[in-house]
């Protein structure tokens, strides 16, 4: 963990707040500015090459979980009661829970194992309370535990090993979890279940997960947003909607119905490598794609492929935006006017959307958590989660361990 090395200020950050959807928005108000550990300055912060972002702090995966660990997915949670913030490292060998409340000096409560074998692959995300947490290693199953339990850690004991507080078996192995809050679903995709498409499951009872059915018509899903759609298709208002990155193609499909589910549309694009990841404009017009194989089977830069969803029924292609490095893109989300791209070797880029409509968006900034190179391969940044309140950003990195770091404030 990197140590303190600025004076500490007090801050205050006043929530507003806000009806619950796919992900929360959060309206902080900052009074002070937030220590950090390594501003950015002069391109470098420490370490680690940068743009307009700073290192708050870092722990690595020996740190973490020990020697021969490799880290993937991370997610963040705020809980209702005391707005404290936490992340949720998942890692080889299980996910990991940190307080980072105070950013600078972020606490390991503890590590949940995982629920079989180890596996580089592992995902979790949450809904209300609860971390609802799957992995490809087999038989793993979904994991549910009670985020509450970490209100009671004494941190002069910690890391703590928790159990997980249910498990669903529905599925053996799983590449991913969505939530959509809106909705008391979890829908795991690249499972063995439904010929590889989403697999349903109901959490209104978060500790007694249901089967809920699926859908098998467009074979595997690789991963998915679901969302309660608000956006330019009145046709569709108040569904459930969809979008699935399936290996060749995107699928839309409306799944308020879970008893029929029901494919709206499909689209695909030139060069296709591996149709990996996206996420909406906050507006629901524009659907951001990551291929994670065009790169490197086409010699090109990092490529995020925007598609028109004004249409549902009717998607079109709408620009390509290539970024400066060869290097893989990963996941990327949406908050605001910014993607925040997780990037592999590149770390994480943020993408000004402001001129989305005009075809322009550019870099306006970035932080590279995997100084070594920009290369076409996978190492360096898995995912990033940048919803929490505060303005921490957090960073999981496959080799490096785990990030916090904030826009800075010069």
């Amino acid at each position: 963990m990197i140590k303190k090395s600025v004076t500490l200020l007090s801050f205050v950050i006043l929530l507003i707040s806000c009806e619950k959807s796919d992900l929360p928005t959060f309206n902080p108000v900052i009074t002070e500015p937030v220590p950090v550990a390594f501003p950015c300055s002069g391109g470098m912060a420490g370490i680690y090459p940068c743009n307009g972002y700073d290192l708050v702090s870092h722990i690595s995966l020996d740190s973490l979980n020990g020697p021969e660990t490799s880290g993937n997915d991370c997610w963040g949670w705020v809980d209702p009661n005391t707005q404290k913030e936490y992340a949720l490292m998942c890692t080889s060998v299980g996910t990991s829970f940190i307080d980072i409340t105070d950013g600078i000096n972020p606490i390991v409560l503890g590590h949940l194992p995982t629920n079989t074998v180890n596996s580089i692959w592992r995902d979790v995300k949450t809904y209300g309370t609860f971390a609802l947490i799957v992995s490809e290693a087999s038989n793993h199953g979904m994991q549910v535990f009670d985020l509450t339990k970490l209100r009671d850690i004494d941190i002069t004991n910690a890391p703590v090993t928790f159990s997980a507080d249910a498990v669903y078996n529905g599925f053996g192995r799983a590449h991913n979890i969505v939530i959509n809050e809106d909705n008391a679903y979890a829908y795991a995709v690249g499972t063995t279940t439904f010929s590889g498409g989403p697999h349903f499951v109901d959490i209104s009872d978060p500790l007694n997960p249901t089967a809920a059915g699926g859908y098998a018509n467009d074979a595997y899903s690789h991963d998915a947003q679901v969302i309660t759609y608000n956006g330019p298709d009145t046709d569709y208002t108040g569904q459930e909607i969809l979008i699935g990155s399936n290996e060749n193609e995107v699928v839309i499909v409306d799944i308020t119905d879970k008893t029929n589910p029901t494919r709206i549309s499909t689209i695909d694009y030139a060069n296709i490598g591996y149709t990996h990841q996206g996420w909406f404009t906050e507006d629901f017009r524009y659907f951001i794609l990551g291929d994670e194989l065009d790169e490197r089977n086409f010699g090109i830069n990092t490529r995020n492929i925007i598609f028109d969803f004004s249409d549902l029924d009717n998607p079109i292609f709408h620009m390509d935006y290539y970024g400066p490095t060869a290097a893989i893109d990963h996941n990327g989300y949406v908050k605001e006017e910014l993607l925040y791209l997780s990037n592999y070797t590149a770390g994480v880029r943020m993408i000004d959307l402001a001129n989305i409509a005009s075809g322009s968006i550019s870099e306006m900034g970035f932080f590279d958590t995997y100084p070594e190179n920009n290369a076409t391969s996978f190492n360096g940044v898995w995912n990033v989660y940048p919803f929490f309140p505060s303005g921490n950003i957090i960073v999981s990195d496959i080799d490096n361990g785990f990030f916090v770091i904030r826009k800075s404030q010069q």
